[in-house]
C-alpha cells in the first residue's frame, strides 16, 4: 500500500482554518458558563485548538471508475492547548463504505465523529463538510456541534488538507491512501 505524506506549514493551516471559519460562519469562542443541560455538564472554558495528522486508506484503491470503497480514517492530535487546559492530545477513528471514484471524491458529507481525549473521556459531534481542490490538495473544512460528552453544545471546525489524487495513481492500481496535517478548533 502506497501512502503519500504532505507537509503543510502550521501558519498555512491556521490561515486555512481562519478562512474556513469566516466562510462557514463559525461563532466566536464560547465563554465559560453553566450548561443548560444541568449540573455535571458545565462547559469547558475557552477555545481548544489541536494539531495533528489524519491518515485515510481506501480498499480497494480509488480509480477513475466509481465503485464501492471501504474507507478507514485515523486521526491523531499530538498537541492540544486551551479549553480549560486538561486536554493535551486526542484521536478519532472511523470506518465506512462509499461509492466513489477519483472524479467524485470532493462531494459533501455528513457524519458523526467521536474524538477520544487523553483525559479518558470523549466528544461526539455531528459534522458536515465539502472538499475543494486547491493547489494540488483536497482541503476539507468540517464544521459541526458537539452533541455528547466533553465540550457538549460547543461548535467545532476541523480543517483537513490531503494530497489530491493524480491521474497516474487513478489509472494504475488506484489511490490507496493519503496522510496530511489536520487542525481542530472547538469554540
Amino acid at each position: 500500500m502506497r501512502k503519500t505524506v504532505v507537509t503543510v506549514g502550521v501558519e498555512r493551516v491556521r490561515a486555512v482554518a481562519l478562512a474556513a471559519a469566516v466562510v462557514f460562519g463559525v461563532a466566536a469562542p464560547v465563554p465559560a458558563t453553566a450548561s443548560p443541560h444541568g449540573p455535571g455538564h458545565a462547559r469547558e472554558p475557552g477555545l481548544l485548538q489541536c494539531q495533528g495528522t489524519e491518515s485515510v486508506t481506501y480498499r480497494p484503491g480509488v480509480t477513475f471508475r466509481a465503485r464501492r470503497v471501504e474507507v478507514t480514517v485515523d486521526g491523531r492530535f499530538a498537541s492540544c492547548v486551551g479549553g480549560g487546559g486538561e486536554v493535551k492530545s486526542g484521536s478519532y477513528h472511523e470506518r465506512f463504505t462509499l461509492f466513489a471514484g477519483c472524479i467524485d471524491l470532493l462531494e459533501g458529507f455528513r457524519s458523526r465523529r467521536t474524538y477520544s481525549w487523553d483525559t479518558g473521556d470523549a466528544s461526539t459531534a455531528e459534522i458536515t463538510g465539502t472538499s475543494t481542490a486547491v493547489a494540488g490538495q483536497v482541503v476539507t473544512p468540517a464544521t459541526g456541534t458537539v452533541t455528547h460528552g466533553r465540550f457538549h453544545g460547543r461548535k467545532l471546525l476541523q480543517v483537513i488538507p490531503l494530497p489530491q489524487p493524480s491521474a497516474p495513481q487513478c489509472l494504475s492500481g488506484g489511490v490507496t491512501g493519503a496522510t496530511g496535517v489536520t487542525t481542530l478548533t472547538i469554540l
